[in-house]
């Protein structure tokens, strides 16, 4: 950003909020009556491709539709097509080690949860040595190489999940390597499969522990068998024949039958001069029937068009998917509705756009997205991003993304994942101080949530994000406190994360969501009808990134 255009900036951000703000607000009964729609039993759960996807989409247009948005899909249309491949394990999958001191089957749901993402028929595994590769980091910039050149060619990589330093005591080489409890994307699941597969890895099982993957194994059951990719041209190079999940206790037992002890390897990787060790006359052996299917997505997309600057834009967005019909629970209930987990964001969204709609028209174009395929890998948002490519993304402004609002009431705070990331922040946090407000980084980012929802899509391609999910910490609400905002994550996450619990109910206070939403519409307007560029902290991995577009951006 230029030192002019900083100041432009700043001092959008001292003024009080326009007139219209004012007026129009946020309000929580429609989030609240388009989250009860979009969670009732006729949308089936909302899985992409699923019975009820055109439902869905055709609700979410309509609703831009009558706000008077443009439609900015595909040829002209509200809908921008993803094509997606879905494979489901069919079967009772027969899955085992073997090893010296005798074979070690393995139960799916239970020991391990497997999946397969080729569009194959059947996935087959004889006897592929097992080698444990610590955290499968490879890190230049930081010094560090989990894999030490290793030949992974048709074996089967053992990882732990998290980071080197997740669990690192002061004095232990990887101590604060890796940002301490913030996780980096090294951390994240599916860089450790994408490292696998590009060192020629036949198959890879992470070590599933809650305080490093951010939540329990209920979770990882709750995929079914059940992967989603984008359709690739050679899915064989991309991705492994088998990936999956182990529990720990598996790990362990697997570990000491092989004359190893897990506790020792996993503080051994902790170190830069780890080397990976081959699990001593240890096979595995997998066989599965595999369904494949390539079907069409859709996201969907509208647009507010600027006055002035067109071409420039600043996104709202969330995720309109969720996990379809399932196992029933033990209430009987199968339709895992994704109330919170996001209908309550697509209700965000529509309601940003209506506020903005009932203004003066800004000068820069604001579009506003609901994404598909966000729970099978952020997969609409990256089709997104993919097709607006470097040029278009270079004069994105910057993008809001909603995912799980805390339903619990007006807090005295708002909780942002990813703090210390880029200069939404300081915006965030002097839009709030207006209101009596702060801002509270994520309270756990060990998780890495702010690798795990669709604003990564446009973060990794350089574009200044904010993501506000109420998973990044318990809220410090004017009724009950911090204590209270805890009890709500703890028992959100604890039982109706991606299960039929996530349901509407007629009893949420949702004023603190819509109040989190509205401070972002205040600093969407402010950037709208400014020449500011917010960018990256110089901390940041992004910064670079944004900077390769720096010619498309126009500075005064």
């Amino acid at each position: 950003m230029s030192v002019r255009a900083a100041l432009l900036f700043t001092a959008a951000l001292a003024m009080p909020a326009l007139a219209w703000a004012q007026g129009p607000s946020v309000d929580p009964a429609r989030l609240s009556e388009i989250t009860r729609v979009l969670a009732s039993d006729e949308f089936q759960g909302r899985a992409p491709g699923g019975p009820a996807e055109q439902k869905t989409t055709d609700y979410i247009a309509d609703q831009f539709k009558a706000l008077g948005l443009q439609p900015a899909g595909d040829n002209g249309g509200w809908t921008q097509t993803v094509n997606l491949i879905r494979t489901r394990v069919t079967g009772t999958p027969v899955l085992g080690f073997s090893t010296s001191a005798g074979a070690l089957p393995l139960r799916q749901g239970e020991d391990v949860q497997v999946m397969t993402l080729r569009p194959v028929s059947e996935a087959r595994i004889a006897a592929a040595p097992v080698v444990f590769v610590g955290y499968g980091v490879h890190a230049p910039e930081r010094g560090w190489d989990d894999f030490k050149g290793v030949d992974l060619k048709g074996k089967v990589a053992v990882f732990l999940i998290g980071d080197p330093d997740l669990e690192a005591k002061p004095g232990e080489p990887a101590y604060g390597k890796f940002g301490g409890a913030a996780a980096t994307y090294y951390a994240r699941w599916t860089y450790k499969y994408e490292e696998a597969a590009k060192r020629g890895a036949i198959a890879a099982l992470i070590v599933h522990e809650t305080l490093g993957a951010g939540y329990g194994w209920s979770t990882v059951k709750a995929s079914n068998g059940e992967g989603y990719d984008i359709v690739r041209a050679d899915p064989a190079k991309d991705k492994l024949l088998v990936q999956g999940w182990m529990q720990r206790p598996v790990a362990e037992d697997l570990f000491r039958r092989a004359g190893l002890d897990f506790e020792i390897l996993k503080t051994a990787a902790r170190s830069p001069a780890f080397k990976p060790v081959a699990l001593k006359d240890t096979r595995f052996d997998a066989q599965y029937g595999l369904q494949t299917e390539r079907l069409v997505s859709r996201n969907v997309v509208a647009r507010l068009p600027g006055a002035t600057h067109p071409d420039e834009s600043i996104l709202y967005a969330a995720h309109w998917d969720a996990y379809g019909v399932g196992a029933p629970d033990a209430q009987g209930r199968t339709i895992r509705a994704g109330a919170a987990d996001d209908a309550i964001g697509v209700a965000a969204v529509i309601e940003a756009a209506r506020v903005f709609k009932a203004g003066p028209p800004p000068a820069r174009s604001i579009l506003f997205a609901a994404w598909t395929a966000e729970e099978r890998g952020l997969l609409g948002s990256e089709a997104y991003a993919e097709a607006a490519g470097p040029e278009k993304l270079g004069k994105m402004v910057a993008n809001f993304t909603f995912d799980v609002l805390q339903t619990k009431g007006p807090s005295r705070d708002i909780v942002l994942v990813g703090s210390g990331q880029n200069e939404l922040e300081d915006a965030l946090a002097a839009a709030a101080a207006k209101y009596g407000r702060v801002v509270t980084p994520d309270a756990k980012p060990e998780r890495a949530l702010f690798y795990r929802a669709d604003h990564f899509s446009l973060a990794k391609r350089g574009v200044p994000v904010m993501l506000l999910m109420g998973l990044g910490g318990g809220a410090d609400l004017v009724d009950g406190g911090r204590a209270a905002g805890e009890a709500w994550v703890a028992d959100y996450t604890a039982r109706c994360y991606h299960q039929p619990c996530d349901a509407w109910r007629s009893d949420w206070d949702l004023r603190g969501a819509a109040a989190d939403v509205a401070l972002t519409v205040e600093i969407g307007s402010d950037l709208a009808n400014s020449r500011a560029w917010p960018d990256w902290k110089a901390s940041s991995e992004f910064k670079p990134i944004r900077a390769r577009t720096a010619g498309a951006r126009e500075h005064p």
